[in-house]
């Protein structure tokens, strides 16, 4: 047996190597990833249950130094301003045509803590239940967000609302401009993977 006293070390050696490999792949595809820069706001006026709007403003700078930019918006009849906030992070991630690195910046600590402070694994392990076993709000914008999340590698930035920031005012009047638009949509609950994708084919080639 002591013939073969060898292989534990060229086992664990190969599990090494294996790691290093994929977290080597890992990284290269990471650094291969689109950086998108989102900035989003949602808004409702007589919160809630009056008409709200999101507003979305998508930034990438391609290899040329370029710097191209989107915007989004849509008006809703009667909604509020939690699911408006959603739904700009989503309407923004369905934009995407293929993998990004994103960082989203939002004025919402609800959408933000969400996922900084991961309450929403605590709510995913309880099935939809917060801490106090009450059921949580808008969980058909939650599932949907955390879907459109998975092919992206996302993170979350607060910045303080109405304070100065250009994207965040911007994407504000989108928001507000769209709620007091004609045309308002009826806010229906989202149904998983059967919402039309907006596409950014003329900003990511």
């Amino acid at each position: 047996n002591d013939r073969y006293s060898f292989f534990p070390s060229v086992s664990a050696a190969w599990n090494v190597s294996q790691e290093k490999f994929m977290e080597n792949l890992k990284n290269k595809i990471r650094r291969t990833k689109m950086e998108v820069t989102m900035y989003t706001d949602g808004a409702a006026r007589g919160n809630p249950d009056g008409p709200g709007g999101y507003g979305v403003v998508l930034h990438y700078i391609d290899k040329s130094g370029t710097l191209h930019e989107k915007e989004l918006s849509g008006g809703y009849k009667k909604t509020t301003n939690n699911r408006m906030e959603l739904l700009a992070v989503i309407r923004g991630l369905e934009a995407l045509n293929r993998p990004c690195q994103v960082t989203v910046y939002s004025d919402s600590k609800y959408v933000v803590d969400a996922f900084n402070q991961n309450w929403i694994g605590g709510w995913v392990k309880r099935g939809w239940k917060k801490s106090d076993k009450k059921p949580v709000k808008n969980v058909d914008m939650w599932k949907r967000l955390l879907e459109v999340m998975q092919p992206h590698e996302v993170q979350f930035i607060w910045v303080k609302g109405h304070d100065g920031h250009p994207q965040n005012e911007r994407c504000d009047i989108l928001a507000t401009t769209a709620a007091d638009g004609s045309g308002l949509l009826d806010d229906v609950e989202l149904e998983s993977g059967k919402n039309e994708q907006l596409g950014l084919g003329d900003i990511l080639k």
